[in-house]
């Protein structure tokens, strides 16, 4: 597998193929990742995650927005080929965008190595306009970010390496119907493309509900309650019927993530649940701005930023909030709601690309994309209905383990390592 991300780089890309990886090797697969070198990684190689069966190598790459995708995929086709040599590959599996080959670089892959599979994890210009629509409705200045700025100009430059992986793949497999449907309209494929549909599973070891019978899984719940002033006794007991609610969203902090949105609509739902606190974990460029607007809104006594947390931590907050909020204005699929769900937590999020493909009103809602008051409306709609949000709790639950699991995209893969030949 070539992935621009990888382990202790733990994107959304990075997780999915760290996890497919473990999984495939549960199939019989041996795998092999090539990813970009990290120099923390040379001080301390332990920072990469161990799975037995899965051989990680490092390339270097020049450090520059959009151009890494470039150098990348230059050093680490001269990898693939060198390894292929002696120790020869069956397929070759692909993770765009985040990889740049022409046409001629995947057509030697191709006839020297094997076949490939290109998983489209979303599109540079869909990310663009994503950021466009985002700034338009007053998220953030995208000039403020070198790397948003860096997809605004060049995303259409670096389309060109999109279409060589959509042309030249033996398969395409993307994350959503609508980023199939993206890349059908964007690119015009030819009539014989062959392109599936496998949305990304979760963690589901680590994104558990709430163990209300088991003693430390309470206490650090009491904890995480108290830390963010979600205390009061019902919460701390993990019931539903509170009076402190604690809604959370995670996701980095840049303009396509709707957290300017989400702010705007915290006055309203302050009104109907005046001891509700928003909590929102990500790292990124715009932490000042939402903390000043926050202020100005006259919330910021309910609102807390975190930039980071261990994932022990995180994922107990997932499962100790009431509510997920994701307020994104593009994604390829879109992962946190899936956590969510697989911590029995309802989530909230945009009618809007892929997130309705997961998401409906058995396991949360759905709110008018950039709508502050449709977002607001549905916060105070789940949070005053304790039974329905319990309901909602276990069918997502459920149906992450029913449709959204690694081992099934491992399977799934196989198939297409397999037909690909």
């Amino acid at each position: 597998m070539l992935s621009g991300e990888y382990p202790p780089r733990w994107g959304g890309m990075g997780s999915t193929v760290f996890h497919l990886a473990g999984a495939l090797v549960k199939q019989g697969h041996r795998v092999t990742v090539i990813t970009r070198r990290d120099k923390s990684v040379e001080k301390n190689p332990k920072r990469i995650p161990q799975q037995e069966g899965v051989s990680v190598l490092s390339v270097k790459w020049a450090p520059l927005p959009m151009a890494f995708t470039v150098s990348y995929g230059k050093w680490a086709l001269r990898k693939l080929l060198r390894i292929h040599k002696r120790d020869p590959f069956d397929a070759v599996h692909i993770h765009a965008p985040m990889i740049s080959w022409k046409e001629k670089q995947y057509r030697l892959v191709r006839e020297t190595v094997g076949p490939i599979v290109t998983s489209l994890h979303g599109s540079w210009l869909g990310e663009r306009d994503g950021m466009v629509r985002a700034a338009k409705y007053g998220e953030a200045a995208v000039w403020k970010n070198p790397n948003d700025l860096a997809i605004l100009l060049t995303a259409k430059h670096y389309a060109k390496y999109e279409r060589a992986a959509i042309q030249e793949s033996s398969i395409c497999v993307a994350n959503s119907e609508a980023t199939r449907e993206d890349f059908r309209a964007r690119y015009d494929p030819p009539e014989n493309w062959k392109c599936e549909v496998v949305r990304w599973g979760v963690d589901t070891n680590m994104f558990v509900p709430l163990d209300r019978d088991h003693e430390d899984t309470m206490l650090a719940h009491e904890e995480m309650r108290q830390r963010y002033g979600a205390p009061d006794e019902n919460a701390l007991g993990g019931l539903a019927n509170t009076s402190t609610p604690l809604i959370l969203a995670v996701g980095r902090l840049v303009a396509r993530k709707g957290y300017r949105t989400l702010l705007k609509a915290m006055p309203k739902v302050l009104e109907n649940n005046p001891n509700a606190h928003l909590v929102i974990v990500g790292r990124g460029h715009m932490r000042r701005t939402l903390l000043r607007q926050a202020k100005k809104l006259g919330v910021s006594e309910s609102v807390t930023i975190e930039s980071g947390l261990p994932f022990e931590q995180l994922a107990q907050l997932f499962r100790s909030a009431d509510l997920v909020a994701y307020p994104s204005y593009y994604e390829g699929q879109g992962l946190i709601p899936l956590e969510a769900m697989a911590s029995g937590t309802p989530v909230l999020t945009v009618n809007d690309g892929p997130l309705p493909e997961m998401v409906d009103d058995t396991v949360g809602a759905l709110f008018d994309i950039n709508k502050p008051e449709s977002l607001a409306n549905a916060i105070n709609e789940i949070l005053s209905d304790s039974e329905a949000r319990e309901s909602m709790a276990e069918n997502g639950r459920r149906r992450v383990l029913d449709e959204y699991t690694y081992a099934l995209n491992a399977e799934r893969y196989s198939e297409f390592y397999s037909t690909g030949i």
